[in-house]
Parts: structure tokens; C-alpha cells; sequence
């Protein structure tokens, strides 16, 4: 597959046009588990590729029981500079609950692990709304992490998907469904806590110390183009984006042929605009109508903003300097609420 990968890149090249290469992620997976040599491989192969900024953000996702001292030492000599690890919580009775393959003492071990390997920036995955997680249990682990000096949390409601065991049990009732009221409250606890501490409420899921901002989840919001790599990888250029065939060996058979395994999916000038609505929405910064105007035109301003009176009405959106900003309650419904912004 590392092969496959390394030739893909190759395969690739002219996707960016030239655009300086400012952060790598390697995700969406089990990255962790890669040989040294391999991860050394494929960020060479990008930075023969592609431009590449000096000052690249290198990210890893890393599962609390992959991260030992030898591979941390490997990360760092390859040139990973950020991690982003998959804690959840750390209470042994939830991870159980969510399947996970590490316990609350691997939660708490990496975290020190990587901090005395010099990954001081780093982000942690923590998970609230669980049927196991009242309120005292998620303070605790938010407390938990502030107190180790994490300098980046990214914070999920959970979701029941179709189909998955736990959504099997569920419908037999053998354990109990997720009550969106107190995901709405541990939610707002969360950003209540975190505005104590000093976080950056930067994005609807991601909380950051300032100057620790993830770059990478940032150019997905501020639609910036970006290449994905691998079986089941989307791309996107600005005006399209395109996702690589999720079945190993189709993209296997594909890449030794030399043909890029993707679909295309060319963007309208409307669906640019809501993309643009529906990602700087969730942003502290929130969606310029002045951008709006300039790139879109003037009736698709007037469109936007008169589709988000009733929300400034109801104190769910603020508006100064023509931006348009989620307040707290807001941010509860900020799917919703984008999607009837959305130019039609």
C-alpha cells in the first residue's frame, strides 16, 4: 500500500498548481501503526513533489496505544512536528462502553509520553453526550486535560450510525439512547469551561490555546485547496472536488496502472457559495457578506442576509462589520441554521 501511495503522490503533482504545501496530515486512518521508514518516505516524497513551506504543520493521528518512546523518537526524526491523538475520555468504564481499544491509564500515560518527547503541540479527541458521562465525569475530564497543559481539544457530540452495533443495541434497548438535551448542556459546558481556562472557541468542535490552532482543519474551513491521498481520499481545488475509490484493491490495480482511481465532481457557482456558508459559519470568524458580495454578487448578499434576520431576531446570530457570527445558543444549531442560509 506504501508503494501505491508514494506513486500516487507522484501521479498528483499538478493538483495544487504550484500552491505552497503549508500542512501534511497523515489520518484517517491508523497512521500510528506505520513503519518509521515508511512515514520518513512518504513526507520526503511530498516535499520532492510538491512545494513545501519551511514551516509545515506535520500531523500524525495517533491512537493512545500505538504511542511508545521508540515511535515518538521515529515521528520526530521524520519530521511529525503535531499530534493528534484519539483519547475520548478518561474514564475506563467509557471507553469500554465506546469499544475502545486502550484503557484510561493509556489515556493518561501518552499524554505524558509525548510531552517528555518534545511534542508540546499537540491536540487530544474528546467525546461528550455518552449515556455513561453525567456532568461530573465531564468536567473531571476536561479539568483532566487543561491540567496536563493540552494546548488543542477537538470536542464531538456522539453519533449513532446506521447499522453499527451499538445503534443495534439501541433499538433492542440493551443500552440506552443518546438524549440530545444533554448533549445540548454538556456542550455548552464545554465552551463555558474552556473560555475559563483560555481556549479559543475557534471552530464549533475545536478549542485552541492562542497561536495553537490546528492549520490543517483550518484551510478545510477558510476553503482552501487540499490533496488527499490513499483509498477513500477527498480532494478538493476550489471549483471541484474529487474522492479516490474507497476498495483497497481497485486502488491498488488503479495506481500500478498508473491511473488515478477518482471521481470528479465539478462545483456550480451556488454550491461554492454554500460550501463557503457552511464552513465559515461554524468559524469564530463567521461568514463575510462583504466577501459574499465581492465574490458572489450583490443579490446573493441580500439573499444571505435576509435569510439570517430571523436568526439575529432570535439571538442566535450577531451581526457587526457585515459578519455573521454564531452566539452560544446558535452554535447548537449551526447545521440547521446554515443550511437555511444557503442560496437556492
Amino acid at each position: 500500500m506504501v508503494a501505491a501511495l508514494l506513486r500516487e503522490i507522484q501521479l498528483q503533482q499538478s493538483y495544487l498548481e504550484n500552491e505552497v504545501v503549508e500542512t501534511i496530515y497523515l489520518g484517517g486512518g491508523t497512521p500510528s501503526l506505520l513503519e518509521m521508514e515508511d512515514c520518513r518516505e512518504l513526507i520526503e516524497e511530498i516535499r520532492s513533489s510538491f512545494a513545501v513551506s519551511e514551516r509545515v504543520e506535520i500531523t500524525l493521528e495517533a491512537n493512545p496505544d500505538d504511542i511508545t518512546s521508540q515511535k515518538l523518537r521515529g515521528w520526530k526524526e521524520a519530521g511529525i512536528n503535531r499530534l493528534s491523538i484519539g483519547i475520548q475520555s478518561f474514564f475506563e468504564e467509557d471507553l469500554q462502553w465506546m469499544n475502545r481499544a486502550h484503557n484510561a491509564e493509556q489515556s493518561h500515560n501518552c499524554i505524558k509520553l509525548s510531552q517528555e518527547h518534545g511534542f508540546s503541540n499537540f491536540s487530544i479527541d474528546l467525546i461528550y453526550g455518552t449515556p455513561l458521562l453525567d456532568d461530573e465525569k465531564w468536567k473531571q475530564n476536561m479539568n483532566t486535560a487543561i491540567s496536563y497543559g493540552i494546548h488543542h481539544l477537538s470536542c464531538y457530540a456522539l453519533t449513532v450510525e446506521l447499522k453499527t452495533p451499538l445503534s443495534k443495541l439501541i433499538k433492542l434497548h440493551k443500552s440506552e439512547d443518546i438524549d440530545p438535551d444533554k448533549q445540548s448542556h454538556q456542550f455548552l459546558l464545554l465552551i463555558q469551561y474552556m473560555e475559563e481556562a483560555g481556549y479559543e472557541h475557534y471552530e464549533i468542535s475545536n478549542f485552541a490555546k492562542p497561536g495553537f490552532r490546528s492549520k490543517h482543519n483550518s484551510s478545510y474551513w477558510q476553503g482552501k485547496k487540499y490533496l488527499g491521498i490513499g483509498p477513500s481520499a477527498h480532494s478538493f481545488s476550489g471549483l471541484s472536488r474529487q474522492w479516490n475509490v474507497a476498495n483497497n484493491s481497485v486502488y491498488l490495480k488503479s495506481i500500478n496502472e498508473n491511473v488515478l482511481p477518482i471521481e470528479k465532481e465539478d462545483l456550480t457557482t451556488i454550491q461554492q457559495l454554500n460550501e463557503y456558508i457552511m464552513t465559515s459559519l461554524r468559524t469564530i470568524e463567521g461568514s463575510d457578506l462583504n466577501y459574499i458580495e465581492k465574490k458572489w454578487g450583490k443579490e446573493a448578499t441580500i439573499v444571505v442576509r435576509s435569510a439570517a434576520i430571523k436568526f439575529i431576531n432570535s439571538g442566535k446570530i450577531t451581526t457587526e462589520n457585515n459578519l455573521l457570527r454564531l452566539t452560544k445558543e446558535g452554535k447548537l444549531f449551526a447545521d440547521g441554521i446554515a443550511a437555511e442560509l444557503f442560496f437556492l
